[in-house]
């Protein structure tokens, strides 16, 4: 589902009205961006502007600190003593992802004097700005590789699609070169033996303590999978869960942070604890995914596979974060397994980050509203729709296409490094056009307008993350395509005004065109797409930097662990 790879065909194999929604958006975009002053457009920047306060610690005030606690009351004994042994597995994810990223902590972190900087290092995982398209902040170190440390920095694409060798497609390996200079594949396994033993041992510990069969079942299933890469039957078993309040998602899982082929796996972990009656409240949406699928706004031949019904809401507090979730902006919510076969067999389980949500919302998304929003639509902006929004964001990576039309393969593999931009925007508008779907029908209660007015603060907020984010990339899509269709009009004091008619209709155009590139595996058109909308205009990128000059926080960084529960 987030795996790109490749596949190829032109932008004018899609159908006429989607392709006449592409060309509009594209030739507009490129029209507007051809000033000769060459002021129209920039990539994205964040700045946060303190006359009184050093670059570092500008950089530093994106981030707003945030404790991680929860109701440990709802947990047993054993899963009271459970909780430390899953906290220490998921840490070690830490430096796992530090290897994937940069390649040596130790060595760029103790080349560092400056306390801000340092600490500025640890939360980008390395000397690259996550929230300013990856760049460098230390004089002297060059931008990131777009492999990271997945691929030998001289490796050229040419060059990695010529080479065979074994497990060379896995998105488990590393690509190193041998002694001859040619290309083979270590294994994560055998790249991190030593670690990944260790953290099964925790698991296995763990598991000896569950209560619940299936969560003893899962870790068990998951400490063996890291010992030689093949996670299926844990994923399988991870689905199976139903009555855990336990739970951690650990090991090597998204693929955001390889950005020459998206095709390699980071490791990450989380600790959770599940909110019994919360999850409650959502249990119901998952019997409509069937039904939903097929009322998609998109031709019949895009949308004939059937999602699985077996798929689970819940909503949980976040007690830690390790790894690939925990640099730079912080996932909120989670959509997994990534695995099409486990997607397609059982679905996938959308796992609502509350607490963290919660922090979001009070910290940041309100405040952007506050200055972003037309005054006399502030009134839709709500908890309960951010929620939705995030959560049918999720539920929607599991309707649409996984595999192309033309029986070439996997949507991901078809779009390559494009494939987690589009997927990301796949899943804002079809969770928005989900969430009509469910008021019309009168399972949601409110009103749509809180979604909607919601949803526009959201791209303010996610527009945020930058270039290098596959969510920042899907938003910059979607305010262009939202602009063009007058979705939205901004006023002349800088506030931004929801137009409800003309926005729903946007939500379905954006949703046909998204469908139809994915299902066409069209590499090009997506291509086309993101260059052209990836960047921004002077005037919004104005309007972002005022939240910075108000230090509104562009995202959160967390006090976490066994000490902020107490325990």
């Amino acid at each position: 589902m987030k795996h790109p790879e490749n596949v190829y065909k032109h932008i004018n194999q899609i159908n006429m009205k989607s392709k006449n929604y592409i060309v509009v958006l594209v030739c507009s975009i490129l029209l507007f961006s051809c000033k000769p002053n060459n002021e129209s457009r920039k990539p994205i920047d964040q700045v946060t502007v303190e006359q009184n306060s050093s670059p570092m610690q500008q950089n530093l005030n994106k981030y707003v600190d945030v404790k991680l606690t929860s109701d440990l009351s709802v947990l047993t004994e054993n899963e009271r003593k459970m909780l430390p042994i899953l906290i220490k597995a998921a840490d070690k994810m830490n430096d796992l992802f530090w290897y994937e990223s940069h390649g040596d902590k130790e060595g760029i972190l103790n080349s560092i004097e400056d306390a801000d900087t340092k600490k500025f290092v640890e939360i980008n995982y390395g000397p690259w700005d996550r929230l300013n398209g990856n760049k460098s902040f230390i004089e002297g170190i060059p931008n990131k590789p777009l492999g990271a440390n997945y691929y030998p920095k001289d490796m050229t694409k040419e060059e990695f699609e010529k080479a065979e060798f074994d497990k060379k497609g896995s998105i488990y390996t590393f690509v190193r070169r041998d002694e001859n200079g040619k290309l083979y594949a270590i294994p994560y396994h055998k790249q991190f033996e030593k670690e990944v033993k260790e953290v099964s041992d925790l698991l296995k510990e763990a598991a000896e303590l569950a209560d619940d069969a299936g969560l003893k079942k899962y870790l068990t299933l998951r400490s063996l999978a890291l010992l030689d890469d093949e996670y299926q039957a844990s994923d399988l078993a991870w689905m199976d869960m139903k009555s855990n309040t336990l739970d951690i998602v650990i090991g090597p899982i998204e693929t955001y942070e390889d950005h020459i082929y998206g095709n390699k796996a980071s490791h990450e972990g989380y600790v959770l604890i599940k909110d019994q009656a919360w999850s409650a409240r959502l249990a119901k949406f998952s019997a409509y995914l069937p039904e939903l699928q097929k009322g998609l706004p998109v031709d019949a031949k895009y949308k004939q596979e059937v999602p699985g019904t077996d798929s689970d809401l819940n909503a949980y507090d976040v007690v830690f974060y390790a790894g690939d979730c925990n640099s730079g902006s912080k996932t909120i919510a989670i959509n997994l397994p990534n695995d099409e076969e486990v997607q397609l067999q059982k679905g996938t389980r959308r796992l609502q980050l509350k607490n963290a949500m919660r922090a979001k919302f009070d910290k940041i998304l309100e405040p952007i509203s506050d200055m972003l929003i037309q005054e006399d639509q502030r009134q839709y902006i709500t908890f309960d729709a951010f929620f939705e929004n995030t959560m049918f964001h999720e539920v929607a990576h599991g309707l649409g296409i996984k595999n192309t039309i033309d029986g070439k393969g996997t949507v991901r593999n078809a779009l390559k490094e494009h494939s987690s931009a589009l997927e990301e925007g796949k899943a804002d508008i079809l969770g928005l056009y989900m969430i009509q779907q469910l008021h019309a029908k009168g399972d949601l209660e409110g009103e749509f307008k809180n979604n909607m007015v919601t949803f526009m603060a959201g791209i303010f907020r996610s527009v945020r993350f930058g270039a290098s984010s596959a969510h920042g990339k899907a938003n910059m899509i979607r305010f262009n395509f939202f602009k063009e269709k007058g979705a939205f009009t901004r006023n002349a004091d800088g506030t931004y005004k929801v137009n409800f008619d003309k926005m729903e209709t946007a939500m379905k155009d954006l949703s046909n065109v998204i469908l139809t590139l994915q299902g066409n595996g069209d590499y090009e058109g997506v291509a086309a797409l993101v260059a052209s909308s990836g960047i921004i205009s002077n005037e919004l990128q104005a309007d972002l930097d005022r939240l910075g000059a108000a230090r509104i926080p562009v995202d959160v960084v967390f006090e976490q662990g066994v000490e902020a529960l107490g325990l």
